[in-house]
């Protein structure tokens, strides 16, 4: 192994470290799942800004094991869903959701401003895969948000899973904004990911 794939290596075992310890840190959390965290997400996204989509896509799937490990201690198997469901929510919540933060180098050839549509787009796609899962899955078993009720499964699912990704979007891009102002930062960054 040469010396560039074991640092990128090494950082990526740090990012995930990173990741996984932020993830504990959380501002807010919703009965059925969900949460704003301190910047959970960004060091996978840097990652993937720094190394490309591939290897972040990597980085961001183990990071999504880690997730479905918390999901787990956080109660998964006790939300009485049945054996499919809990397939489809594994997959939709955690495995796709997570790994999708890979994604966030996918224009890194566009400077800062490609990094945080990057991060930003990548997060998004995360709120997809909570909404398809919300619309699908838990308004299928009638899991309503305490205070609120909806017959409209898409308007309940929007709602739910809007109400922490967009909160954890805005933080991310804003962490990320700042990051990439640092010098240090901004060099680490800018001496593998390319810029205009």
């Amino acid at each position: 192994m040469n010396k560039k794939k074991l640092l990128a290596l090494i950082e990526g075992s740090f990012v995930i470290a990173l990741g996984i310890v932020l993830s504990y840190v959380i501002i807010f959390k919703l009965p059925w799942g969900g949460s704003v965290t301190l910047l959970s997400m960004l060091p996978a996204a840097m990652y993937s800004i720094k190394h490309g989509v591939k290897k972040g896509i990597a980085i961001a799937f183990v990071f999504s094991l880690f997730q479905l490990l918390q999901g787990i201690g956080d109660g998964l198997f006790a939300w009485g869903l049945t054996p499919i469901m809990l397939i489809a929510c594994i997959f939709l919540d955690y495995i796709a959701a997570f790994t999708l933060i890979g994604f966030s180098g996918i224009f890194r050839n566009k400077g800062i401003k490609g990094w945080i549509i990057g991060t930003a787009c990548s997060l998004f796609m995360r709120f997809i895969c909570h909404f398809i899962s919300g619309v699908v899955i838990f308004h299928s078993i009638g899991k309503l948000w305490d205070g609120f009720s909806t017959d409209n499964t898409y308007i309940y699912s929007l709602l739910y899973n809007g109400c922490y990704m967009l909160p954890e979007i805005t933080f991310t891009c804003i962490g990320a904004v700042i990051m990439f102002r640092v010098p240090v930062i901004k060099k680490l960054i800018f001496t593998t990911a390319p810029q205009r």
